[in-house]
């Protein structure tokens, strides 16, 4: 492997999904991480001419603090393929699979991993009654392909579901109609192969939302979650599952609820986690003994060992020809 102390690091955050703040307070904090290990790194802000912008910075690998479209979505990542450039965390596919959730669910259900029962609405569809029915109140009600649980409502009567989907729909042209899980809300981070210290979100609303999730002081964190030495295998095994079963790789977040039975459901995967001073991986490595720079340092490694898909077929020059 190349000594990357030699090469550009591009971290690119910002974007134009509803997370752009929330990427710009990740990037800033992983370009710091960067800087302050010896690294020549250099903060992209990504916007409308994002292409030019990689470009025009001449950079070797791309560290990507980007959430939401555009972001984890599998755009960026073929992008980056398509000019050569190699990029931390999972691939388009699995990125494009993992930010639909109804499609990730699916695939959960095919692999017989639990996750919790769900219809999904389209933009236009007759919203019926029957869902109601059919799954159970309370619910969840989210759009398909956001983060940060921006657009989700809690329902806990039929009249509520109308405007919960008209809100979801709002941010995205398909509903995620989901079975409401009672329980212990979990994640667990994953860096390469390994798991590391599961927590366990307890918000003071009782909805882990927008506000819980990046305000200080609205949410207890217990990291590491107190589970039993089995129930912890048990969980940390259905978590790499469920990320090798969307093919991610490099590093993620697996987000599951445990009911009051100790049965656990999958709700999604995240292939960028956030890198704030709130998020929930940096907390995990923490817990594992990884400091946040070291952390950013194992994120950017990984991806120096995984060459671009461009870089095997067409060689690097051809791609850093528009950076000379």
């Amino acid at each position: 492997m190349q000594n990357l102390k030699g090469m550009r690091i591009g971290v690119l955050m910002g974007g134009m999904s509803t997370e752009r703040d929330i990427s710009l307070r990740s990037g800033n904090a992983v370009y710091n991480a960067l800087v302050q290990k010896g690294y020549d790194a250099v903060a992209v802000d990504v916007g409308n001419d994002v292409y030019n912008n990689i470009l025009k910075e001449r950079i070797d690998i791309a560290f990507l603090a980007l959430h939401g479209k555009y972001g984890e979505d599998g755009t960026i990542q073929g992008l980056l393929e398509i000019v050569g450039i190699p990029y931390t965390g999972s691939d388009i596919l699995s990125s494009a699979i993992s930010i639909n959730k109804a499609l990730a669910k699916r695939l959960f259900m095919f692999n017989k991993i639990p996750t919790p029962a769900f219809k999904v609405i389209k933009r236009n569809d007759v919203i019926s009654n029957t869902i109601s029915k059919a799954i159970g109140l309370p619910l969840i009600v989210k759009p398909n392909s956001q983060g940060s649980t921006i657009g989700v409502s809690i329902v806990n009567s039929k009249k509520e579901i109308k405007g919960a989907v008209e809100k979801a729909l709002e941010y995205d042209d398909t509903v995620l109609i989901e079975e409401f899980i009672r329980g212990r809300e979990l994640t667990v981070g994953i860096l390469g192969s390994r798991t590391l210290p599961i927590i366990e979100i307890k918000p003071k609303s009782g909805l882990y939302d927008f506000n819980a999730k990046y305000t200080k002081g609205m949410t207890d964190y217990i990291v590491p979650a107190q589970l039993s030495k089995e129930l912890n295998r048990r969980l940390s095994s259905i978590a790499l599952r469920a990320f090798d079963v969307l093919g991610c790789s490099g590093v993620g977040r697996v987000d599951i609820m445990l009911d009051n039975r100790n049965r656990p459901y999958v709700l999604e995967v995240n292939t960028i986690p956030g890198m704030t001073e709130l998020s929930l991986l940096p907390k995990a490595a923490a817990s594992a003994g990884i400091g946040f720079s070291n952390l950013v340092e194992e994120i950017l490694l990984d991806a120096a060992r995984k060459p671009s898909r461009q870089n095997r077929f067409c060689g690097r020059n051809s791609a850093s020809a528009g950076r000379n």
